[in-house]
C-alpha cells in the first residue's frame, strides 16, 4: 500500500510535468504528436522511479533533493554551460554580473587544501587591515573554513556588520586574527595604465554591468593625457566573459558601423544581429588585442568583431572557443535555470564554438621567471575539451579530446601566479616582464614610425 506521502509526491510531480509541458509549449496540450506522447510516457517512468526510491531505498531520501539532482543531470547532459543554479549559486551569479557585493574585499581560491588569498582588493576592509596575498584563511567567526563556497558565504554579509577572519601566514608562527567591518565592495573589471607617453594599456578582467562605463572612463583618461594617444593595448587574456550586452557595447566603442555579432538559435526569437553605431569620439589610433586560452565568450565576441573589421591586430594564443549564448530563467523556487539558446558568429559569419579566435600573430606567454604553464600551451582547458560541448554548427558529430583531462591538470602554483598577475595591482614594472605586452608595444611603436616615414 502506498503511503500518503508517496502518492502526494507522485501527484505533485505529474502536475509539475503537465505545467512544464503547458508552459514551454512542447505541444502536449496543443498537438498530441507521437513525440510529445512518448515524452510524457518517459516522464511517467521518471515519477515511478522517484516513487520506488522513496519506498524501497535503504535510507530515507529527500525527494526535493532527488528531483533537483535529476534536473541537474538532465540539463548538464546537454552541454557544459547549461545547468540548474541553486538559490545560492544564482545569487552569486547575480552579484558577479551587477558589479558589486557586500563583504571584506578579497579574491580567494583553493590551494593545497586551504582557502587562500589571491589578492586583497584595494581600499577595502581586508586591504586596510593588512591581509596579504597567499594568506591562508582557516577560520571565519571561529568556524573552520575548508570549503571555498562556504568561506565566501561566511565572509559576505550586510554592510556595517563585523566578521573575524583567522589566517595562517608564511613566516608567522601563530595564527593571525583580523576583525573586519563589512562594506560594499565594487568589482572592478577594468584597469588601465600609461606604459609610456602616448601608449596605453587596458586590462578587462570580465564583463559586468559596469564594464562599459569603466572602460569609457579609462579611455577618457588615456586619451586626454598630456601626450595624445598613439596606440592602445587591450588585454582580454584570462577574461572568461560575462554579460553579452556589455561585450557588444565594448566592441562598439571602437567601431562606427557594420555588424558586431549575430546569434543564431533554434527559435526565431533567439536569432538576432547586433550592429555598431557611430561614435561621438573618434578613436583612430591603432589597437592591439591580447588573447589566450582563458579568453572566452564575451572576450571572443570583442576580439572576433575587431579582427573581422580589421580594427585591431590580435596577438597571443588561440582563445577558449565558447561560442554559445546562455540565458538564465528564474524558477518558482528562486533557483535559476541557465540554458544555452544560441550560437554566436563574428561579423564574417565565423562560428567560434569549439574553435576559438585564432590570433593574427601567435605568441606564447613567456615571463622573466618562466612558469610551468607557459611550457604546456598555458595549461588551459579549452571549450573543445569539455564533455558534451556543442560543435561549431548544429548537427555535427561531437568529438572528444582524450587529452582534455591532462590539460586540466595544471600546477596550482602556476594558477596562483597567473591569478595574482591578472587580479593584483597594475604596474608598468610588472608588465615589462610580460613578453606579449612588450611585443604589442613594439608593434605600436613600429606603426607610428612607419606612419611618419616619407614615401
Amino acid at each position: 500500500m502506498r503511503s500518503n506521502k508517496t502518492r502526494h509526491v507522485k501527484l505533485w510531480l505529474l502536475m509539475v510535468i503537465a505545467v512544464v509541458f503547458w508552459t514551454i509549449g512542447t505541444g502536449f496540450y496543443r498537438d498530441l504528436s507521437a513525440k510529445s506522447e512518448a515524452a510524457y510516457e518517459e516522464l511517467k517512468v521518471f515519477s515511478d522511479v522517484i516513487e520506488l526510491i522513496e519506498r524501497e531505498y535503504v535510507d530515507e531520501v529527500d525527494t526535493k533533493e532527488l528531483i533537483q539532482k535529476a534536473i541537474q543531470g538532465m540539463v548538464q547532459s546537454l552541454d557544459p554551460h547549461s545547468s540548474l543554479l541553486p538559490l545560492e549559486a544564482y545569487e552569486d551569479l547575480q552579484i558577479d554580473t551587477k558589479g558589486k557585493f557586500t563583504g571584506i574585499g578579497i579574491h580567494i581560491t583553493m590551494q593545497d587544501g586551504f582557502v587562500t588569498v589571491i589578492s586583497p582588493i584595494e581600499d577595502t576592509p581586508a586591504y586596510k587591515a593588512g591581509i596579504k596575498a597567499r594568506d591562508r584563511i582557516i577560520k571565519v567567526d571561529g568556524k573552520s573554513a575548508k570549503d571555498l563556497r562556504e568561506a565566501v558565504k561566511m565572509m559576505r554579509g550586510p554592510k556595517g556588520t563585523k566578521v573575524v577572519v583567522t589566517i595562517l601566514r608564511e613566516g608567522v608562527k601563530k595564527p593571525l586574527e583580523f576583525e573586519l567591518i563589512r562594506d560594499v565592495i565594487p568589482i572592478q573589471s577594468v584597469k588601465s595604465i600609461n606604459l609610456e607617453p602616448g601608449y596605453g594599456y587596458i586590462r578587462l578582467s570580465n564583463f559586468t554591468g559596469t564594464t562599459t562605463n569603466e572602460l569609457e572612463q579609462a579611455l577618457d583618461k588615456l586619451e586626454n593625457s598630456d601626450v595624445p594617444l598613439k596606440g592602445l593595448i587591450l588585454d582580454l587574456r584570462n577574461n572568461g566573459g560575462g554579460l553579452l550586452n556589455q561585450s557588444i557595447k565594448v566592441a562598439d566603442l571602437f567601431l562606427d558601423e557594420g555588424k558586431i555579432l549575430s546569434i543564431k538559435g533554434r527559435n526565431k526569437k533567439n536569432t538576432k544581429v547586433f550592429k555598431a553605431s557611430a561614435s561621438s569620439i573618434a578613436r583612430n589610433y591603432p589597437l592591439v588585442v591580447l588573447i589566450n586560452g582563458g579568453s572566452a565568450s564575451a572576450s571572443e565576441i570583442v576580439a572576433g568583431a575587431l579582427q573581422d573589421h580589421k580594427r585591431a591586430l590580435i596577438l597571443g594564443t588561440t582563445s577558449f572557443g565558447k561560442g554559445s549564448v546562455q540565458t538564465v530563467e528564474t524558477l518558482r523556487d528562486g533557483a535559476g535555470l541557465k540554458l544555452t539558446i544560441a550560437r554566436y558568429y563574428t561579423p564574417n559569419d565565423r562560428s567560434i564554438q569549439a574553435k576559438g579566435i585564432e590570433p593574427d600573430i601567435y605568441l606564447k606567454l613567456r615571463r622573466l621567471e618562466p612558469t610551468e604553464t607557459s611550457k604546456k600551451d598555458e595549461g588551459l582547458l579549452k571549450e573543445k575539451d569539455l564533455e558534451n560541448h556543442l560543435e561549431a554548427e548544429p548537427g555535427k558529430e561531437k568529438q572528444q579530446d582524450s587529452k582534455g583531462e591532462d590539460k586540466g591538470k595544471s600546477e596550482q602554483k602556476d594558477r596562483m601566479r597567473e591569478a595574482e598577475l591578472r587580479i593584483g595591482p597594475l604596474t608598468v614594472e610588472a608588465l615589462k616582464f610580460d613578453n606579449q605586452v612588450m611585443r604589442a608595444l613594439e608593434m605600436l611603436r613600429g606603426y607610428e614610425i612607419f606612419k611618419n616615414m616619407k614615401g
